[in-house]
């Protein structure tokens, strides 16, 4: 091979390498399995890597308070982007919802949960035994949705005795999915797969019981500079991680 094709080949392997960057995404549990398949595609789509970190968005938003690594933010609600702009944390004009939560009541057996979800009653009448997981709603917008369906139902006051809190909402499902927990209220997407609840029981949430769980995105000021931080937001509009995320339970 003559040297100037050598050169011509170097130059073009540090070139595509000097494109390609990482983007430090901070992710709400809830949506830690579709962001995985869609971070894997995003890389083999972009040349660009998406390191994850899973976690709960009241404690994403105090570590990037105090300096945390996060380049992009991928909320479990709609207000903690709206405080990280106003607080300088984040590029005003960046945020949008990337999807829309569905609250499902859900326990890892057979036929505990109907599909009204009465089962509540019976648990705050005492006629169910069990212990109902909830994520903690200072942490987390799928607690405080679940307290809001508690509440619409009348039962809040006599289900308090049966609470058991997760820090998080992975948390929460872990409690239920060990049995820890007879039921709880998880995201829709930790249980569905293709479009199914392939075990346990389960009630879907109307979504007129709570407010809407709108999830937004938003770039960091770490992030304003990395190209890899915009192309992630631009490929989570995209048709391919749009198809992923309704696959997972999520609403549009």
């Amino acid at each position: 091979m003559e040297f100037k094709a050598v050169l011509t080949i170097l130059a073009l392997g540090l070139l595509g390498t000097a494109r390609a960057a990482e983007v430090q995404v901070a992710v709400a549990a809830n949506f830690s399995a579709p962001m995985q398949k869609i971070a894997a595609a995003f890389e083999k789509d972009t040349g660009h890597k998406a390191v994850l970190s899973i976690g709960a968005t009241g404690k994403f938003h105090a570590q990037i308070r105090n300096g945390g690594p996060f380049e992009v933010l991928l909320s479990a609600d709609d207000k903690t982007p709206v405080r990280l702009v106003e607080e300088g944390q984040a590029v005003a004009g960046t945020a949008y919802t990337y999807a829309i939560g569905q609250l499902v009541l859900w326990s890892a057996r057979p036929g505990v949960v109907d599909p009204q979800g009465a089962v509540l009653a019976d648990l705050a009448a005492g006629t169910r035994a069990g212990r109902l997981a909830v994520a903690d709603p200072r942490l987390a917008p799928y607690g405080a949705a679940a307290l809001q369906v508690m509440d619409q139902r009348g039962l809040s006051v006599r289900l308090r005795p049966h609470l058991v809190t997760g820090e998080n909402i992975a948390q929460t499902f872990h409690f239920v999915n060990t049995g820890n927990a007879l039921l709880g209220f998880v995201a829709l997407s930790q249980v569905m797969v293709d479009g199914q609840i392939p075990r346990g029981s389960a009630w879907v949430v109307p979504a007129s019981l709570h407010a809407p769980i709108r999830q937004d995105a938003v770039l960091l000021q770490r992030g304003r500079n990395n190209p890899a931080a915009q192309a992630l937001l631009n490929y989570l509009r995209s048709d391919a991680a749009r198809a992923v995320i309704q696959a997972h339970g999520y609403r549009l």
